[in-house]
């Protein structure tokens, strides 16, 4: 069940993942790159939420991701949205409860993002720093979205339950029993 708590939490985790991606040097000065956690909240957006909550996040993390970076403003919310859409619109066929499958789409999804980035910048006309010394952080980008993804999806799972009420089990009574009166 999706209601506005998801879309707003997933809004609210969006920004406290860029802030403390920019705010913390975590794994910068060894690998080149932060986690980035947007391709991994990306993925559990688009295979638990309505489409709508995908264009969101798609714009509100793009936003926010291009505000902190050197990108053009808006160069970050085309790749979101790519693989939220297509996502989206496969999550019929996907394994979406498995663990394992989420960990595969959250690494393709932390690969194809940055990816696609740097092909948008590149046809932009802008020359971002690209060689093989971006290899280890783009691995990183990949890994670290793959191992996010999965813990996503039980964060939000259990946030839903601290936040909505259980579901109560079936009724003793049942409405197509049939109830014999008299003698047998």
């Amino acid at each position: 069940m999706v209601g506005p708590f998801q879309i707003l939490a997933t809004l609210a985790l969006a920004w406290l993942a860029v802030f403390l991606e920019a705010a913390l040097p975590g794994t910068r000065a060894w690998l080149g790159a932060q986690p980035d956690v947007l391709p991994a909240l990306m993925v559990h957006s688009a295979l638990r939420t309505p489409l709508p909550n995908v264009f969101l996040l798609a714009l509100w993390g793009g936003l926010a991701l291009d505000t902190v970076s050197a990108n053009p403003l808006g160069v970050s919310c085309m790749p979101l949205l790519t693989v939220g859409l297509l996502l989206h619109l496969r999550r019929d066929l996907l394994l979406r409860e498995q663990p394992f499958a989420q960990f595969m789409l959250g690494l393709l999804a932390g690969a194809a993002v940055p990816a696609m980035t740097a092909v948008l910048l590149l046809t932009l006309g802008r020359q971002p720093l690209l060689g093989w010394g971006t290899l280890v952080p783009w691995a990183w980008l990949a890994l670290s979205s793959g191992l996010l993804t999965p813990l996503l999806f039980r964060l939000f799972v259990r946030a839903e339950g601290w936040f909505t009420y259980r579901r109560r089990g079936p009724l003793a009574f049942r409405p197509d029993r049939e109830i014999r009166r008299g003698r047998y």
